[in-house]
């Protein structure tokens, strides 16, 4: 599909009365729902590497009170999270778009992942397995995501990650995952200082950001990177309410986190020798191109900011 197409749809969608509920069974029917399976495949090899992250940088998962920014239609990191167990997830969203029907299969799909999951919380296949099943079984009898996991996974929705209502100092850990690319600059400098405000000291952000053109995923004419050769106001026909992009690239994400009073303990961008020769073939507007190539090109990165220790 020609990402302009794509686009003028979702646009038009975000206008119509019930323009949500046409976009979520578009995507089920043809968008990234369709192969239900690998995205979930895909979403527990990225919760595998936060996990990772996180043990390295002294916050390990079990025994954790985290919360999620950007719960999506179907919980699989908070799942994954009381599996490998935490004590608390909150997971917050602006917009209520949990499904139960997809909440149910994302606990059966992680019922095929069982040795990697297993590998990733450093427990024995039996335990996880035991979890596993029991969350699946709960929400087969009709139980919310609470109550099948023992009030250990709390949802909130509408909820805004700007003024959580959570206590001070109440959270070890905030995350996301390919959800910032998506909110607007002056809404992340709301939700860091808020996680300032709610993480322990020593506590941690870990986000995960996908900041290259979504729309190379629809469209295999373009890269990742063509959205660069338009302005801002040129960029606003084709943004929309269900696939806003922000556009900003992946060293303001870390910045901004430092110059709101975190320390950064790990920081993966850099960029990839295929996105510089894409780069090369992008008009890339003035907007732009005062940055170099090497910070352009850049279209992920995932980072652990870290709240200062108390004196």
């Amino acid at each position: 599909m020609h990402w302009r197409l794509k686009a003028t749809a979702q646009k038009l969608l975000g206008m119509a009365p019930f323009g949500e509920s046409l976009h979520y069974h578009l995507q089920r029917r043809f968008g990234g729902l369709r192969d239900f399976s690998r995205e979930c495949r895909v979403k527990v090899s990225d919760w595998k590497l936060m996990a990772g992250h996180l043990r390295d940088a002294g916050r390990p998962i079990a025994g954790a009170r985290l919360l999620e920014i950007g719960s999506g239609w179907y919980p699989t990191f908070p799942f994954l999270c009381w599996i490998a167990g935490a004590r608390e997830i909150v997971t917050v969203d602006l917009t209520r778009h949990m499904r139960p029907e997809l909440t149910r299969d994302c606990a059966a799909e992680l019922g095929k992942l069982v040795a990697e999951i297993a590998a990733a919380a450093q427990l024995d296949e039996a335990t996880v397995r035991e979890r596993q099943s029991r969350l699946l079984a709960a929400l087969e009898r009709g139980a919310d995501v609470g109550a099948a996991t023992d009030g250990a996974i709390r949802y909130l929705a509408p909820s805004d990650a700007r003024r959580t209502g959570l206590p001070d100092a109440s959270i070890d850990c905030v995350f996301s995952n390919s959800v910032l690319e998506h909110v607007p600059m002056d809404v992340i400098r709301g939700m860091y200082t808020e996680s300032m405000r709610i993480l322990v000291p020593g506590g941690v952000m870990f986000h995960s950001v996908n900041c290259g053109d979504h729309y190379a995923y629809v469209d295999r004419n373009i890269s990742q990177l063509n959205y660069l050769r338009y302005s801002d106001a040129q960029w606003q026909r084709w943004n929309n309410a269900f696939l806003y992009q922000n556009r900003v690239r992946a060293h303001r994400f870390v910045d901004e986190a430092r110059e709101a009073g975190f320390a950064i303990v790990l920081d993966t961008a850099k960029p990839h020798p295929t996105r510089l020769q894409q780069l090369a073939q992008v008009p890339v507007h003035p907007q732009f191109a005062h940055m170099p190539p090497e910070v352009l090109a850049i279209t992920s990165v995932d980072f652990i900011a870290r709240k200062p220790a108390a004196a």
